[in-house]
């Protein structure tokens, strides 16, 4: 008899609701503190370079844990892995609320990524458990939506919260939430027991080697663009032990009996192009997030608040576009809704190249509002078609390496984002300033009408650099839509997923 046969629909419903929660918040803690991170600063005495380590810390915590998650699972089972993971979460959320230097934060911030991080893989490898047939496309459903939503939301809510309140409550917001996920999944999400027996035969070396990897990968991603990339010595030295430790782990999860990581999940078709769509949906998921608000703040002169509401378009018409994809989901093959989804992401970047100086919520509403919802009819899809045709014994590992791709996407892109934001606006500039010269009789009409040559001169650098700064934004996006045009183009390769008729025999 399956673990899961006892419960009846609406309990199923319950848990799963309250897993999802548990995601909500830790992808939420993503972004939340994004547009607060001045604040933060402000009220622990740290710089810039030190406050952003306040969202460094626990994106390299949580991208470490999350591929670790389908191991853990099978060592604790799900429900008191997850469990110890929303207790871990909100009990350092806490902390991190209460911390007393940037010190502090910063390692609060870390374990509460590291202890938070194993929830997001966990929803999606009980989902398929639950449910089956077209209850199964609704799961995914929701769990892409809230996938995708969490992080949209985490600067407007994050910039409320802290013009309202104080930055304090970025954290006291998760003790609640955390509390009942902590007391209410282990009565209802028991589709496993524990297997304690793993922890001898486990994979400890690869479990080392892709901690380490993926550590200073993530560390090398963050701290590039602020520190030249390779002329820094610490970076290069974080680059290097990255790519051998990560080519070490390779061989070791195609080697060993049992790998913490099942890579050879990769050779299934849908799975191995699931993982490209994921990665690429995290560039334009987490880089857009990077961006708007950055553009906003530095072109515009938005504040936290004012950047919130401006970016909360998107996450109004992703919610709207939830029913449409509920109709479609269950009438029209998922891969033509992805590609749809795909192709109006494209679009999205598209709209956004012409940014100009004096965009602002209005101009951006139209863009945002197609990156809505090209949220909501790629990223469910995509998990459904990824994940749906593996049997549950591989489903576990395989998840957490699915759910890797999209942060490493994201990872990437802001890495990406913020190199060309330094390079182009330099080279834009450099461009105009070649035509600034005496010969230019706008530029002349402009001085003459400041008084005070040398307040000409500095309005006129000022005015340059905002321009170059735009046009750089213009090209960062001109990238991502490259990167969607690309993906688009690929969804006709994958197969129609056949999900498997019974769990197998070693599902649990």
């Amino acid at each position: 008899m399956s673990p899961v046969a006892h419960l009846s629909k609406a309990q199923k419903i319950f848990a799963f609701g309250t897993m999802c929660l548990g995601m909500f918040i830790a992808l939420l803690d993503i972004q939340i503190v994004s547009a607060s991170l001045r604040d933060i600063g402000g009220g622990l005495s740290a710089g810039a370079d030190d406050t952003a380590w306040v969202q460094t810390s626990y994106l390299i915590a949580e991208i470490v844990v999350i591929p670790l998650s389908g191991w853990l699972s099978r060592v604790f089972s799900t429900r008191w892995l997850f469990a110890a993971s929303a207790a871990g979460f909100t009990l350092t959320s806490l902390l991190c609320g209460i911390a007393w230097d940037i010190q502090s934060m910063i390692g609060f911030r870390a374990a509460q990524g590291f202890l938070g991080g194993s929830m997001i893989p966990l929803v999606f490898t009980t989902a398929f458990v639950f449910f089956e047939g077209k209850q199964r496309v609704v799961a995914a459903a929701t769990i892409g939506a809230l996938a995708s939503l969490a992080p949209t939301f985490g600067p407007t809510l994050g910039g409320w919260i802290t013009d309202h309140y104080s930055w304090h409550w970025l954290f006291f917001i998760n003790l609640l939430p955390g509390a009942f996920v902590t007391v209410a999944v282990p009565m209802f999400v028991k589709i496993d027991e524990p297997d304690l027996s793993l922890l001898r035969v486990g994979d400890w070396p690869g479990i080392a080697l892709i901690a380490t990897s993926l550590a200073c990968l993530e560390y090398t991603l963050e701290e590039g663009p602020r520190w030249n990339w390779m002329d820094d010595a610490t970076i290069r030295a974080t680059a290097w032990v990255s790519a051998i430790s990560g080519m070490l782990f390779v061989w070791r999860a195609l080697t060993a009996e049992q790998p913490v990581v099942d890579l050879r999940a990769l050779r299934d078709r849908n799975f191995a192009l699931g993982c490209f769509f994921s990665f690429v949906t995290g560039i334009g998921l987490f880089a857009t997030i990077y961006l708007t608000p950055l553009f906003l703040g530095r072109v515009e002169g938005y504040s936290a608040l004012q950047i919130g509401q401006a970016v909360f378009s998107t996450g109004v018409f992703q919610i709207l576009t939830i029913p449409v994809y509920a109709m479609l989901a269950n009438r029209v093959d998922l891969r033509w809704i992805l590609m749809i989804g795909l192709a109006m992401f494209t679009a999205s970047m598209f709209e956004f190249t012409p940014i100009t100086h004096d965009w602002s919520a209005r101009e951006l509403l139209f863009p945002q509002a197609l990156r809505g919802m090209a949220q909501q009819l790629s990223v469910p899809p995509i998990v459904t078609l990824t994940l749906g045709g593996l049997p549950p014994a591989r489903l576990r590992q395989a998840s957490g390496l699915f759910n890797l791709m999209r942060n490493l996407g994201g990872a990437i892109g802001i890495a990406a984002c913020a190199t060309l934001l330094n390079d182009r606006t330099n080279l834009h500039f450099q461009r105009m300033a070649e035509h600034l010269n005496a010969t230019n009789e706008a530029m002349n009409a402009f001085l003459a009408t400041i008084p005070d040559a040398q307040q000409g001169l500095a309005r006129l650098w000022q005015l340059t650099y905002r321009e170059a700064q735009t046009l750089t934004y213009s090209d960062a996006f001109h990238v991502m839509m490259l990167c969607f045009a690309v993906a688009t183009v690929l969804v006709p390769l994958m197969r129609k997923v056949q999900p498997p008729k019974a769990p197998s025999a070693d599902a649990h």
